[in-house]
């Protein structure tokens, strides 16, 4: 009998890549909540959706076998409470998850285990107007619990720093709320009990390449079966796109998946995928963890499908059922394979999107690639929920390749081929909200850094 397996915040892209894993015949997936419902919205109720996705589990008819989930907060945190809630035993502690996510707690358990870490401290952006002592310039300010680089700011002088206190006190709100209520959930050690959501650490900010360290953890064993590399778009931090496999020198990369795994280790992230961000500094050879994820990257799914043959999804799946992840290696039916990212830099709203006949035919022009549209019309790009504090998203496009100049000529000619018409009239100053004075914060990235 097949399996049922209830998916919070499935979308068509990751619909499709579950139903290209090679042992689908065993499953049958249900939809629980959009992405819309989950996270793309103003405000996050996490416990009126923790009750809505239990109501549309019990409701279904067909008994719970596994729960997983899809992007980020809050899906991430509401995977192992309704886990326990309907009894099932697979899913990663709470508490580790809790852990990864707070970004501050994260930092103080990293520093036992290791040494590659940057100075860093909190800061209450309603009280506070300067860096705590010993975080020096440059570095980054971002709220305790954040993703997809929101509401995280790289400061160059005081200047700049009392313009991102002022963006995030505005936003922070949004996702800090629905955090503290998950917080409420685990029992805090005293040096992070009274932090809560609405807090910000800063950090001396990581230089260097930045890659990205995948793995799983089952019966307290870690396993890493990728690095992705996240390359940065020109003299902005916003990612220009993840390449798969990493061109990181092979040394590099075993220090990086020791720091992983010591740190995954001790923070007690049992039965779950994971994800550590890394900075490698070629001038010193110095590395920098940047943060952990408890989650695979369904950014990167493609991309291992593309060049191993099977997506990270396989991990995810086998694991919500007590197995060990069976990842194969360069199988796939390219050698190189990215996310790019078609990005727009100034603010304005979308006249025309490429309609779906003409990303059809891109997608048939240019073969091994698929595209999905972020931007449509009539959105106001400042608008659009989780972007990076420095640029736009319009559209996520998988490729794979023979090569990376390859990679790159498939890219550009997506590109060239993607119609967008964006009128970029300034917003009138009394029609501006909050969201979109979020994005009016300028600042000084260093070539080679990216968002966290």
């Amino acid at each position: 009998m097949r399996k049922n397996v209830f998916v919070l915040g499935l979308d068509d892209h990751n619909r499709r890549l579950l139903l290209g894993l090679p042992d689908v015949h065993q499953y049958r997936f249900h939809p629980v909540l959009g992405i819309h419902e989950l996270q793309l919205r103003e405000n996050i109720p996490v416990m009126r959706l923790l009750d809505e996705a239990q109501r549309v589990i019990q409701s279904s008819g067909w008994p719970a076998d596994a729960i997983v989930g899809y992007w980020d907060f809050p899906v991430t945190s509401m995977v192992p409470i309704l886990c326990r809630r309907m009894g099932l035993t697979n899913h990663a502690p709470l508490a580790a998850v809790v852990k990864c996510e707070h970004k501050y707690w994260c930092r103080l358990e990293q520093r036992k285990v290791i040494d590659e870490w940057p100075r860093f401290g909190l800061v209450d952006p309603e009280r506070d107007t300067a860096p705590p002592a010993g975080v020096r310039f440059p570095l980054w300010l971002k709220p305790v619990k954040s993703f997809s680089g929101m509401l995280a700011y790289r400061c160059g002088d005081q200047a700049e720093f009392s313009a991102a206190l002022e963006a995030v006190r505005r936003r922070i709100h949004r996702v800090g709320d629905a955090f503290e209520a998950v917080l409420s959930h685990v029992d805090l050690p005293p040096e992070v009990a009274g932090i809560g959501g609405q807090m910000c650490i800063v950090e001396e900010a990581l230089r260097g390449r930045q890659v990205t360290v995948e793995g799983y953890c089952y019966r307290g064993q870690p396993d890493v079966y990728g690095i992705v590399d996240s390359v940065t778009s020109g003299d902005t931090p916003s990612f220009l796109r993840y390449q798969y496999p990493s061109t990181l020198p092979g040394a590099v990369g075993d220090r990086m998946i020791s720091a992983a795994e010591r740190v995954v280790r001790h923070l007690g992230l049992v039965n779950s995928a994971f994800n550590v961000e890394f900075f490698w500094d070629h001038d010193t050879d110095e590395i920098g963890l940047l943060e952990v994820n408890p989650r695979h990257s369904q950014s990167h799914a493609a991309l291992f499908q593309h060049v191993d043959g099977v997506t990270n999804h396989h991990c995810m799946l086998q694991l919500a059922f007590g197995r060990r992840p069976r990842m194969p290696h360069r199988r796939g039916r390219y050698q190189v394979a990215a996310k790019w990212f078609l990005r727009h830099f100034t603010d304005g709203v979308v006249v025309r999107h490429p309609t779906p006949e003409e990303t059809a035919a891109v997608q048939r022009a240019v073969p091994g690639t698929s595209i999905d549209l972020i931007a449509h019309e009539h959105d106001r790009l400042s608008e659009l929920y989780d972007q990076d504090s420095y640029s736009y998203n319009l559209a996520n496009i998988y490729i794979g390749a023979a090569d990376e100049a390859e990679l790159i000529d498939k890219f550009q000619r997506c590109a060239a081929s993607l119609h967008y018409e964006i009128d970029e009239t300034p917003i009138p100053e009394q029609r501006r909200t909050p969201v979109r004075d979020a994005h009016r914060l300028t600042a000084s990235p260093a070539r080679g850094e990216s968002v966290p």
